[in-house]
């Protein structure tokens, strides 16, 4: 049989081995970890150099980045354009069309921003007029006095049945804001396409109609014709008249 001796000896080999084995083992997990570490750093300090590199480059090669940018921008000025203009027409739609009258200034803005909208499709060698002759110091221009969308249907009209592969196509909108009356008159050559006789009436030009008859009475003057293989449509409101009724009304 052990004595107690014997047993406190052989019972400390195995408390001494077998914290030996813990602190071996505890070791060996933490240069593992370590290891992990370093080699994470590393990777960390390989990608910061080749960021600093990059950034070399680019101080190195400022010119380069600068064209690529302007080339970028060329080719995106275009759709930018376009989509400024698209807010302005959303924003009339949404806002401006639910009111019963908006100010010429709005009106022709609307318009305008339309146009530039329906730009984009035409070819850069395709004559596209814009003319204004605009008094913006007269009181009525920036009053209600307007419908908002009056003017949508003549533009558009020019922009559909306008031959727009033609050499010697056209299509030209004037608007004219003097003594107190709005003008617009659009005139576009009309693709062969396109049945003259017809003079285009459709139900967008009967809803203008219906719209200016109901609303502008005697006070407008809607003209429609062909000249030749030329369309031109010529719309005349007298805003002062129409607010004299207006004010007489009340």
């Amino acid at each position: 049989m052990m004595d107690t001796a014997t047993f406190n000896f052989y019972l400390t080999i195995t408390l001494v081995a077998g914290t030996l084995f813990f602190l071996i083992t505890l070791w060996v997990r933490q240069r593992k970890r370590i290891e992990y570490l370093e080699k994470q750093l590393f990777a960390v300090e390989n990608k910061l150099h080749e960021q600093q590199l990059s950034e070399l480059d680019y101080k190195l090669n400022p010119h380069l980045f600068k064209n690529v940018l302007n080339t970028i921008q060329s080719h995106a000025y275009q759709t930018y354009h376009s989509l400024d203009s698209l807010s302005s027409v959303l924003d009339y739609i949404l806002y401006e069309s639910k009111k019963k009258y908006v100010t010429p200034h709005q009106e022709i803005a609307f318009a305008l921003s339309l146009i530039e909208i329906y730009r984009v499709k035409l070819s850069p060698l395709f004559e596209l007029s814009i003319k204004k002759q605009i008094q913006d110091n007269e009181p009525l221009f920036n009053q209600r006095l307007m419908v908002p969308l009056i003017s949508i249907d003549l533009i558009e009209n020019a922009f559909k049945h306008a031959d727009l592969q033609s050499p010697n196509s056209f299509i030209s909108v004037t608007f004219i804001f003097k003594e107190n009356t709005f003008s617009l008159t659009v005139a576009n050559k009309v693709s062969s396409k396109t049945p003259l006789k017809k003079e285009r009436q459709g139900v967008g030009s009967d809803l203008l109609t219906k719209r200016l008859d109901l609303l502008y009475r005697d006070n407008y003057k809607l003209d429609k014709f062909v000249e030749g293989d030329v369309y031109i449509a010529h719309l005349k409101i007298d805003l002062l008249e129409h607010k004299a009724k207006m004010l007489t009304a009340r």
